[in-house]
């Protein structure tokens, strides 16, 4: 079974799996994991931040950011209208940070520069009290991986910090972003005052996401990771695979970005309605088969099963198909052909 619904899928590799078994514990709650200490002590460096927190996922990162970052009674995050924190983290910046999201329109990710100009406070008016935080997502989830330009990076960090607003990215897949974009993690963190990034996606570890920032942000978030139940103990044994995962993993990633461009193609070759004009520019592909209704996309999804493969609905009328070091070019004729097969089946 040829398996795209996520790169979370992957299973650790041989390696992770023997500095798991060889990792050196502790307590990361008390004295600290040394394991863990060195995990975040790498992921501070990569970032070209002082300090970092292993965090049990992405999502967890993301409100503990959001938490850290309101010290000022904000009221709101300002995302972008197809954030992954907006539409499929729980609700988290609002039920557990407090904080309304004022969504802005965006295209591939990118919000509308003129609307982040007019939303954004950086004191307390009539209408509301100070922009708490603004969040940034590369490579976008719900826009097909697509990977924000340095420009936008830029902009939208001057105009925040010129509002005296702190900025966060989700960089969930930021190592597929600066892969693709031939820039460094720190050049892409460089424009946000912390970031988050998934250790158990493309990169292959078990579980597990960091955290960055600067010191005295690390400290307050340590507090609200506890408060959220994060707080770890032997954490080093997921740690060590995230060491592993930094260290060998992030130039693997390219090729899961030619293998989800060869499916583009041939997908686009064998009938261009399939997918968009332009390809995937890391390793998240939307393909659109004709259904129109959610239950007409899940009865497609069921009939690529059939044929021996599985994906997801990114929503109805749209698939996603996710790349992931499980998956190469070999396995592309058997995708091409799952939906060739079908596509031939009456509805």
């Amino acid at each position: 079974m040829i398996d795209l619904r996520s790169d979370t899928v992957t299973t650790p590799t041989e390696a992770m799996w023997l500095a798991m078994r060889s990792a050196t514990l502790g307590d990361d709650t008390l004295e600290g994991d040394p394991t863990v200490n060195r995990l975040e002590t790498l992921a501070a460096k990569l970032t070209g931040k002082s300090a970092a927190l292993f965090v049990t996922s992405g999502t967890m990162g993301n409100v503990i950011s959001a938490l850290t970052h309101n010290q000022r009674g904000g009221l709101e995050a300002i995302v972008d209208s197809q954030a992954h924190m907006l539409l499929s983290e729980a609700g988290g910046l609002s039920c557990l940070a407090g904080l309304f999201c004022n969504a802005i329109t965006s295209h591939r990710g990118e919000m509308d520069l003129q609307q982040l100009k007019t939303k954004l406070r950086g004191s307390y008016s009539r209408y509301g009290g100070p922009t708490a935080l603004v969040c940034m997502e590369t490579s976008h989830n719900h826009s097909g991986g697509s990977v924000l330009s340095d420009d936008y990076l830029r902009e939208v960090s001057r105009l925040s910090r010129e509002a005296g607003v702190p900025v966060h990215i989700d960089g969930a897949r930021v190592c597929n972003a600066a892969v693709a974009s031939g820039r460094s993690l720190k050049e892409i963190a460089s424009c946000a005052d912390s970031i988050t990034f998934c250790l158990s996606k493309g990169l292959g570890a078990p579980m597990g996401s960091v955290l960055a920032g600067d010191e005295a942000f690390i400290q307050r978030a340590r507090t609200f990771r506890r408060m959220v139940g994060g707080g770890l103990r032997q954490a080093g044994i997921m740690a060590a695979a995230g060491i592993v995962a930094l260290e060998q993993g992030i130039p693997r990633l390219e090729e899961d970005h030619k293998t989800a461009q060869l499916i583009w193609q041939e997908l686009r070759h064998y009938k261009p309605s399939l997918v968009s004009e332009l390809p995937p520019q890391t390793n998240i592909l939307q393909v659109t088969p004709g259904t129109e209704s959610q239950d007409e996309t899940e009865r497609f999804i069921r009939r690529l099963e059939q044929n021996n493969m599985l994906c997801r609905a990114a929503r109805p009328g749209v698939l996603r198909l996710v790349t992931h070091r499980h998956i190469n070019l070999q396995h592309v004729p058997q995708i091409v052909s799952a939906f060739r097969h079908s596509l031939e089946t009456s509805y």
